[in-house]
């Protein structure tokens, strides 16, 4: 929409309210471009046995979710996918979906202690990330999906052995990744791509770098 209207968005400021009533405020230039009329939005299928009949008639469904990159003395605060997801194995960020009422800042500090016991402290907002497709959920459900996740940087003053207290849910495991070596896990895709883009400068920001080169 920005670009349409004639502008960049050069980063984002804050995220309040929830649903329907979710306000990001973001800073914008002009980019001086041509703009064009958006074309057909694209949908990507997940499951290639799917049928035509299950592609055009998917029960819609939006997730509003907040994520963050937290760090501390430690390293960088990861989550193992359970079995109840798509990824099992796969490790991601903090985080999850926005209660209702619920501001997305307070969503990722209430997820943190769920799944990893840790306290965290939100930064800033960092980046918004969002994706579109048909497939099937975990529980069978043919589904046309739209995932927006909201992306804070924090940090966590008084890091302690992870514990996950959510049992049973979408969390199988959490631990503290030292910076030097977090590229060797197995990350899921949305994941490494936000960690590629924003975890050197959120650790220089943050008072973190030399941890890249200290254990």
């Amino acid at each position: 929409m920005a670009w349409q209207l004639g502008y960049r968005i050069v980063r984002p400021l804050s995220a309040t309210g929830q649903g329907d009533d979710l306000t990001l405020t973001v800073q914008v230039s002009a980019h001086g471009r041509p703009v064009t009329e958006p074309g057909p939005r694209r949908r990507r299928a997940l499951d290639p046995d799917l049928s035509e009949h299950e592609i055009s008639t998917p029960l819609v469904r939006q997730r509003l979710a907040a994520y963050a990159i937290v760090l501390s003395d430690r390293g960088l605060l990861a989550t193992e996918f359970s079995h109840r997801t798509a990824v099992p194995g796969s490790w991601g960020l903090p985080g999850g979906g926005i209660d209702a009422g619920e501001n997305p800042s307070q969503a990722v500090i209430r997820e943190a202690v769920e799944e990893t016991s840790q306290d965290i402290e939100i930064a800033h907002l960092l980046d918004i990330q969002t994706d579109h497709w048909i497939g099937r959920s975990p529980a069978g459900v043919i589904e046309d999906f739209h995932a927006v996740r909201i992306i804070y940087a924090a940090t966590c003053p008084a890091p302690t052995d992870p514990v996950v207290n959510d049992v049973g849910g979408t969390t199988a495991s959490a631990r503290w990744a030292p910076l030097q070596h977090w590229q060797r896990m197995h990350w899921a895709a949305g994941t490494r791509a936000l960690l590629d883009r924003h975890l050197v400068r959120v650790s220089m920001e943050l008072g973190y770098r030399r941890r890249w080169a200290t254990g």
